[in-house]
């Protein structure tokens, strides 16, 4: 690929249609497909929208889960495909499309230094050899799906019976993007699921040819270099490659934030940089010999790449993360939420996004999951939530129940986000002492939960005029902190100039490193655990704290050692800050 960047998944809605937006000018993303219900909408909004012939797949439908995502994903594949006939079959004189494409690519590319080339040839031959070069290689961006591998609700038929591990939520989607046509791979977030991992097992469109290639490809979504040696290797034996470790920081970054224990993104990164030659050896012993049980030769190793992403805003630390750590691509996920050409958000959120201040992103406690989730005081899902408490009628309908989890009142699991179970736990919160600070904060972290699967696919609803009768127009949005320093609407040839360093969009902003950025984040996690466990504060506690800390001062002296590389000489003044940052932050921490 030309492009070193990708556009990661962004909720269930955002980055949904991304790939029928940007793949066609070579730039890669990823969009979820937990959500049926969604897909099998936009599958007839884009299917209309093309003139394409559309079937339903009703919910009744046998497998209806896997066919619509399947049914979706082909769509995508063709539509994808007849956009990159039309710009090879284009006037490269004419076609706005086709300048775009070239002009999208970063300066250090080949293809845009033929493309430059051509526009400055004046003689006939020599200009006819270079568009002849240009149209070959335009290609598409990959186009990705994501399951997040713990949302694997066990589903029941009509009657209420269990159905059967493979019709579970994530082996369903599974396998709808197993029999679909599209060439991507999927993306595998949110932690280890042995029934899923094992289930990638059984598909053909897995399994590699005698050259290490494959049809469909795994990439694994990651936060430390542990869990990806542990996860990777349980699916090496059974006969799964990764092809792919997406290193995501995990609390500079949108969506749910998944913590590690005081590991920071550098000294993680420089752990996959030094081990990465090791990894592949010992994933391919294990690999190589489950391929022969199955069957299956291999005459060599599969490719294995690095790739990062969370909180990077300018071109410069974009530069650093590929150069210095060898990644091969580095994922720039929420200020691409201000870009309508890349991605989908109505008009009323993108407008809240580029007015809002740093405060009005946070970390919260509204998933259901009980994971951490980056908030947007100024949504209207978290307006619509404190208005319902005010009423007296906290929780929402729980219609799609994708996130059910909690079997506290009954057999069967129900989400936390509900009115039923809200209102439950609240009849029995009643039975404590309601003047006391432990009361309200017991009854604010119940009234948190928020319904994430409604509220993060109504902004596509709304975007394209297709929420139905009685549904809730609450947006729920979960854009990572770094979002605060981007404050305008952007075109897409803005937000890839800034990446590229042809543009600088935060010229007037007061912004640190990534890395401080980041620290700056786990510092704060680390004083609300502290606040949290105040007075249950125990051995193993104390021992998580001290081990976290030391993580934390481990990643500060690992700052320091690399302040010439991230800021060489003619950078002398932002390494000087970095650097007091850095020993602010190191008071800060020895001090709780």
């Amino acid at each position: 690929m030309e492009h070193t960047f990708h556009l990661p998944v962004l909720g269930l809605a955002f980055s949904i249609d991304s790939p029928l937006k940007i793949a066609q000018f070579g730039i890669s993303s990823v969009l979820s497909i937990v959500d049926d219900e969604l897909i099998e909408r936009m599958r007839e909004y884009y299917s209309t929208k093309n003139s394409l012939p559309y079937i339903p797949i009703t919910p009744k439908a046998k497998d209806s889960r896997s066919k619509r995502i399947t049914a979706y994903l082909d769509l995508v594949q063709d539509i994808v495909n007849q956009q990159i006939d039309s710009l090879r079959n284009s006037d490269l004189d004419d076609s706005a499309d086709l300048k775009k494409y070239f002009n999208l690519l970063p300066e250090f590319s080949n293809i845009k230094k033929t493309y430059n080339a051509y526009i400055q040839e004046t003689d006939i031959d020599k200009k006819a050899n270079l568009k002849a070069t240009l149209m070959m290689n335009i290609n598409p961006g990959e186009i990705h799906v994501n399951i997040m591998s713990k949302v694997d609700k066990i589903n029941t038929d009509q009657a209420g019976n269990r159905l059967e591990h493979m019709y579970s939520d994530a082996n369903a989607a599974l396998r709808g993007f197993a029999h679909s046509n599209l060439k991507g791979g999927i993306v595998l977030s949110a932690g280890m699921n042995p029934r899923l991992y094992s289930y990638l097992s059984e598909f053909p469109q897995f399994m590699p040819n005698k050259q290490g290639q494959f049809l469909k490809r795994v990439i694994l979504k990651v936060s430390d270099y542990r869990s990806a040696l542990i996860q990777a290797k349980f699916l090496a034996k059974k006969g799964i490659w990764i092809s792919e470790f997406r290193v995501e920081s995990g609390l500079n970054c949108g969506g749910h934030a998944f913590a590690t224990d005081g590991l920071l993104l550098g000294p993680i990164l420089e752990e996959f940089k030094k081990n990465k030659g090791f990894l592949q050896q010992e994933l391919y012993s294990l690999y190589r010999d489950s391929l022969h049980s199955k069957g299956y030769t291999i005459d060599t190793c599969p490719s294995l790449v690095i790739t990062a992403q969370g909180g990077i805003g300018t071109s410069a630390e974009h530069a650093f993360l590929l150069n210095y750590y060898g990644l091969e691509s580095a994922g720039w996920g929420s200020p691409f939420l201000l870009v309508p050409e890349a991605t989908t958000v109505d008009d009323q959120t993108l407008q809240a996004l580029a007015s809002a201040q740093k405060d009005d992103f946070y970390v919260s406690g509204a998933s259901p999951l009980g994971v951490p989730f980056n908030n947007f005081r100024k949504s209207s899902a978290e307006l619509n939530r404190l208005q319902r408490i005010q009423k007296g009628r906290p929780g929402a309908p729980c219609t799609k129940k994708y996130l059910i989890s909690n079997a506290e009142y009954s057999d069967e699991p129900i989400c936390t986000a509900s009115r039923v179970y809200q209102y439950t736990k609240l009849k029995e919160l009643e039975l404590f002492d309601t003047e006391s600070a432990d009361y309200q904060k017991k009854l604010e972290a119940i009234t948190e939960k928020t319904c994430l699967c409604e509220g993060l696919a109504t902004s596509a609803y709304l975007k394209y005029n297709i929420l139905q009768r009685k549904e809730d127009d609450a947006v729920a949005i979960c854009p990572g902190p770094n979002t605060a320093y981007f404050n305008d609407i952007y075109s897409l040839q803005d937000m890839v100039d800034h990446i590229y360093g042809r543009k600088d969009l935060l010229a007037h902003s007061n912004r640190s490193s990534l890395f401080v950025n980041e620290l700056h984040l786990y510092i704060e996690h680390l004083q609300q655990y502290l606040q949290d466990n105040e007075f249950q504060m125990d051995d193993k506690k104390e021992k998580f704290v001290t081990k976290f800390k030391e993580e934390l001062l481990r990643g500060i002296t690992y700052y320091e050692s690399i302040a010439l590389q991230l800021y060489p000489i003619d950078n002398d003044v932002q390494r000087a800050e970095l650097l007091t940052e850095l020993r602010d932050s190191l008071i800060r921490i020895t001090a709780l």
